[in-house]
């Protein structure tokens, strides 16, 4: 046993280990402090496995990103063109009904405009011959009703069936006053008649040229529009069917006029 006062003999004093822990001999054999040093080499080792994994993710899915973006720009753009390409072919067709039926209305206008003259001249020669007057004043008054209906009235059957009727009611009755012409032969001499037969004549034949153009182009028109996928855009847009001139064989025949 040791003397008091005195340090302890050298052999009972504990191994350097266990004092020097600052010492890099000491780190190197401290058993607790070499396995946290590995727990840190292992966890920075996953964290930059993680950070690099993820840094190759972010690229891979920016990749992915920039490649659906611009699928889907592509895409839109092709859906507009091709929205717009149609859309205007659409309004072209539609704008060739608009103008084709004006010019019909322009041409019946022009035999409404002929007419008064025509029957004062043969009632200067067939006065007592009232009734065809009556009947031409009576169709040329219906025509009147209905003669100025739009370009948006042709997608209604009814309206243009009615249009086609009250043109067809007055053509007939042309057609019974130049019959009646027949019977005086004075008037077939005159000037002012044959002049007037002329103009009729070319006018009636107008008629059917212009009505023949029409439904040419409502035929393109809804030939187009009733195509896939063109209807759905025409439904889309508001572009309905048209109507056509039905195939009348008195309303496609010009009166005859010469005698």
């Amino acid at each position: 046993m040791a003397s008091p006062g005195l340090l302890p003999p050298r052999s009972s004093l504990l191994s350097p280990n266990h004092y020097l822990l600052g010492t890099r001999h000491s780190l190197l054999r401290f058993p607790l402090f070499s396995r946290e040093k590995s727990l840190y080499i292992d966890c920075r080792r996953t964290v930059l496995k993680v950070f690099l994994e993820w840094e190759v993710l972010m690229k891979t899915g920016l990749k992915v990103l920039l490649i659906v973006v611009g699928i889907i720009v592509v895409i839109g753009v092709a859906g507009c063109q091709f929205y717009s390409g149609n859309y205007n072919r659409m309004v072209e067709l539609d704008e060739a009904v608009s103008g084709s039926w004006a010019q019909v209305q322009n041409v019946y206008q022009r035999r409404m405009d002929l007419i008064p003259n025509l029957v004062e001249t043969v009632k200067g020669y067939a006065a007592h011959e009232s009734q065809v007057y009556s009947d031409i004043a009576e169709a040329r008054s219906k025509v009147g009703g209905v003669v100025q209906i739009s370009a948006a009235d042709l997608e209604d059957p009814e309206k243009l069936r009615q249009f086609q009727e009250a043109q067809n009611s007055l053509g007939g009755a042309l057609q019974r006053l130049l019959s009646v012409t027949e019977n005086y032969p004075q008037l077939k001499a005159d000037q002012n008649f044959l002049a007037l037969q002329d103009q009729l004549e070319g006018t009636e034949n107008r008629i059917t040229v212009e009505r023949g153009r029409f439904n040419e182009a409502v035929t393109a028109y809804n030939t187009f529009i009733r195509k896939f996928p063109q209807n759905i855009i025409a439904n889309m847009s508001g572009f309905r069917q048209k109507e056509k001139f039905t195939a009348d064989a008195a309303a496609q025949t010009a009166p005859k006029v010469s005698f």
